[in-house]
């Protein structure tokens, strides 16, 4: 078995030297080959240093040299990703990385080219829920995101999502968001492209150190649901092969 695992990181020093051994504990004992790729996103404290302190090859450091935002950061990670499937996850691992093969099982099983983390779907466990005003908001964009993209998934938001490798080679060059709305972007081009999306219910911590801003970032990010309609219009997401790689569910 093997596996790429993109962390996606703007100044998380803190939290990264706790969890990155974590993510290496955990992938060292499940899987025969793997990497972990941390994209720094621009950050000013010492991230970087936490990563390049890891002396082993399977640790990868991609630096942005200026703040690009997530979704860019996402986007870079995956598309440098070297394994199949590819997954990205948050640096707090609210999603605990021990539902990696939970997701990998859901995948293979299910013929999809995305496998999701789901916070909403039957069966999902929330340890520590989000302050209720946070988690409301939460919900109305949930609203917003399967009215104007996405209709009948559950949780697009949560940030821990496995692609298998030609799925995230297909989807990702066509990405033109960079901030938190890039989510249900990515999603709406797998839909677009045909590629089969499995939402998986998995435990769930938050965290309450949590970079979003429920008003302001979730503004931002009901814009580009609008914006993710638009380019549709102007045939933005239309198929743009990079590599003759086979797509579960694409023939």
């Amino acid at each position: 078995m093997e596996v790429s695992v993109v962390v996606p990181a703007y100044n998380e020093e803190a939290r990264l030297s706790s969890t990155l051994p974590r993510l290496f504990d955990f992938l060292s004992q499940r899987w025969d080959a793997f990497e972990l790729l941390v994209v720094d996103d621009g950050s000013r404290d010492g991230t970087a240093g936490i990563v390049t302190g890891f002396t082993d090859p399977r640790v990868r450091l991609l630096r942005n040299e200026t703040n690009q935002g997530k979704g860019q950061s996402v986007r870079r990670g995956m598309l440098a990703a070297r394994f199949d499937p590819v997954l990205f996850t948050d640096a707090d691992l609210s999603t605990p990385i021990d539902e990696l093969p939970k997701l990998a099982a859901a995948l293979r099983n299910a013929s999809a080219g995305v496998a999701i983390a789901s916070r909403a779907a039957p069966g999902a466990v929330l340890k520590v829920r989000q302050p209720l005003r946070r988690e409301a908001l939460g919900r109305l964009f949930n609203l917003a995101v399967q009215a104007l993209a996405l209709p009948g998934l559950r949780d697009t938001q949560c940030g821990f999502k496995l692609f298998s490798r030609g799925a995230a080679r297909r989807i990702f060059p066509l990405m033109t968001i960079r901030g938190f709305g890039f989510d249900a972007e990515v999603l709406f081009i797998a839909r677009r492209l045909g590629i089969p999306i499995v939402e998986v219910p998995v435990t769930w911590l938050d965290s309450p150190q949590s970079r979003v801003r429920p008003f302001s970032d979730g503004l931002r990010m009901t814009l580009d649901l609008i914006r993710i309609r638009h380019n549709e219009l102007r045939g933005a997401y239309a198929p743009h092969e990079t590599e003759n790689e086979p797509v579960p569910g694409i023939h």
